[in-house]
Parts: C-alpha cells; sequence; structure tokens
C-alpha cells in the first residue's frame, strides 16, 4: 500500500513542485488548496493540471486533489475519516510582506486559524512527522549575517513574519505537550519554474518583456539569497523522511532544556549566497535579452535589505548542497515563463 503524504497548498509555487516529486517516488499525495485569488487563480489551476496529468503518466504515484480552506476544521476531520496520511508538508498560507500591511485579517485567518487546525490534525491522527514552511523573513533587520537558526527572532518587521514566528511557537508547543515530530523549514528567496506572480523574477520579467519600467527599492541595495526551487523540494523530500526525535520522558526539566528535548526543529533552507538586487537583474536582463528600464525608489515599509541563510545545520543533518547556480536557475525560469505565457495569453 503506497504511503500516503497530506499537502496543503499543492496548487502553490513550492506545493507544486513537491507534489509532483513525492508522485515521481511511488507515494499516494493527498492535495488541499483553496485557489484563493491573492494571484492569478489561472496559473494555479495549470499547476494542478500539470500535477494531475503528470501523475496520470506515473505508474508508481497518485494525486487527489481536495478544494478547501484550512480555516473550517472539519475538512481536515472529514479527509481523516476516508484517509490517514502519516506525513503532513504545510505549504497553505496567505504569503507576502507587504499583503500583509493591507490585508492582515487574511493572515490572521490563514496563516494562524488555519496552521492550527493543520496542528489538531497531525495530534489527532498522531501523524509522524509535519513539516510546515516558515519564513527567512522571521530574522527581520537581523544585522547579524549570515542568519542562524539559533538567532534571536522575537522583532519581526512585517505582520506576514509575525504569523511565521507565531507558527514555530505553535508547533514546539504541539511538539512539546503531545509529542509531534515537526520541522519548521526557513525557506530563503524560493524562485524558478512556475514561481509566484508577486515576486521579483516573475514582475520583472512580464516589465522588460513589455518595455515597462521595474522598480528598484533601496537604489538597488537589496541583497537576497536566492534558492532555486528544485534545491528546497529536494531538501524537503530529505527531511521528509527524517523526524526528529523526542529524547526524553522527564516532565521535571526547566524550560530552557525544552529545544534539545522536545521533538521540534527550525531548519534554513537557503543557498548560503547572497546576491545583489542589481546583479539579479543583469543576470535576468541577459537571458531575456532585453535591457530592463530601471526606477529606484526608497525602501519599502515591511521590507529588510539582506538576507542570508546558514545553511550549516541543514548541510550537517541531510548533507545538503544546492547545487544550481543563479544563472542557470533563471535560465530555466525565462525558459518556462517564455513558454507558459505565449501558451496561456
Amino acid at each position: 500500500m503506497e504511503e500516503k503524504i497530506l499537502v496543503t497548498g499543492c496548487a502553490g509555487f513550492i506545493g507544486f513542485h513537491v507534489c509532483k516529486q513525492l508522485i515521481k517516488k511511488g507515494l499516494f499525495v493527498i492535495g488541499l488548496d483553496n485557489l484563493n485569488n491573492y494571484y492569478d487563480i489561472s496559473l494555479k489551476r495549470a499547476r494542478l493540471k500539470e500535477i494531475e496529468n503528470f501523475s496520470k503518466n506515473n505508474i508508481k504515484g497518485e494525486f487527489l486533489f481536495i478544494k478547501a480552506d484550512l480555516k473550517d476544521e472539519k475538512i481536515l476531520k472529514n479527509i481523516s475519516k476516508v484517509h490517514l496520511p502519516k506525513k503532513v508538508i504545510h505549504l497553505a498560507a496567505q504569503a507576502g510582506v507587504r499583503h500583509s500591511i493591507e490585508n492582515p485579517r487574511a493572515y490572521i485567518n490563514s496563516n494562524l486559524v488555519g496552521f492550527g487546525n493543520v496542528l489538531e490534525f497531525c495530534k489527532d491522527n498522531q501523524v509522524d512527522h509535519l513539516i510546515y514552511a516558515s519564513s527567512s523573513s522571521i530574522y527581520g533587520g537581523n544585522k547579524k549575517i549570515p542568519f542562524s537558526e539559533k538567532d534571536f527572532v522575537d522583532y519581526p518587521v512585517s505582520l506576514y513574519a509575525a504569523t511565521k514566528k507565531s507558527n514555530e511557537l505553535m508547533a514546539h508547543s504541539y511538539s512539546h505537550l503531545f509529542k509531534l515530530p515537526s520541522t519548521g523549514i526557513r525557506l530563503f528567496t524560493v524562485y524558478g519554474p512556475w514561481g509566484r506572480p508577486d515576486m521579483a523574477p516573475m514582475i520583472f520579467t512580464k516589465s522588460i518583456l513589455s518595455s515597462k519600467p521595474i522598480k528598484i527599492f533601496n537604489n538597488g541595495e537589496m541583497f537576497r539569497d536566492f534558492t532555486y526551487i528544485d534545491d528546497v523540494s529536494e531538501a524537503i523530500l530529505k527531511l521528509l523522511h527524517l523526524p526528529p526525535k523526542y529524547l526524553n520522558d522527564d516532565k521535571n526539566l526547566n524550560s530552557s532544556e525544552l529545544p534539545e528535548l522536545t521533538p521540534h526543529r527550525i531548519i534554513n533552507i537557503g543557498s548560503s549566497n547572497p546576491i545583489n538586487l542589481l546583479e539579479f537583474i543583469d543576470i535576468l536582463e541577459s537571458e531575456i535579452n532585453i535591457k530592463a528600464i530601471r526606477v529606484f525608489e526608497k525602501m519599502q515599509l515591511g521590507d529588510v535589505k539582506k538576507t542570508y541563510a546558514d545553511t550549516s545545520y541543514i548541510e550537517d543533518l541531510i548533507n545538503y548542497k544546492p547545487n544550481t547556480s543563479l544563472k542557470n536557475g533563471i535560465r530555466e525560469f525565462v525558459k518556462w515563463y517564455k513558454n507558459f505565457y505565449k501558451l496561456f495569453s
């Protein structure tokens, strides 16, 4: 019998790629997504169609899609009556730092209420391992670089980051109280084919190809630890079958000992190679073969100047070494973009 994996946010950028890799490995994937209109629904539907076609052509794995909003706890309860996934990859969330300033309620509903329901589902069904998406946004304006999982991160600079920090605390409490093995992954600027339209690669590419100016914030003094989607998917799949262990049942432990003894961990997934935004644009121009019209603007509210992942923990744990250069990753993205929007324009 195939192992069943629940993937929330299956029609999202990362969820799409993770689902395909799980199916390829011969697993039964139950994919949940609410298909909201935060960005172009047709892109989400195209991802779903691609997963379904991939599943039909794969002799080993299976895919079942359920349209559902995680705010509705009944949905997850109904799933547990029919399917008993023993592992959960929770990637559904209201994304975007800037949008959280304009629409805070969406972040509270999805990232807090929705995540609470996922934790309850995992607890009630004694899930073997929960992997959930956190974010590099948690590090906020930290001056110490590279960003380590051990850094102090109690001062988020956006509501989005605050909800992700809350997710880590909520997951830790469930891990401690109910011995739920869980792994929070702090993702660093994931890019690649099938990416999100609200992120720089898509925004810049669309503008360059239509001869419209691109906005470059903080006068270009921005650095991002760009991480290619295939490297991220590979890391998630390796971590999935390596849950953290509950090391001690001693109920008399003091609070300072809990992080080491609770089956919960936080892991950075990044390239550990921050790239200046202007260099990123140079590479993008080269691959598109069109010069961008550059407009320089001041720093945006809630944004940070630099992200830089310390990946020593994940390197030791699963021998993680992202092997996609930014140039090759952008080349694959541009190739996909031109093909996709030629077909769907």
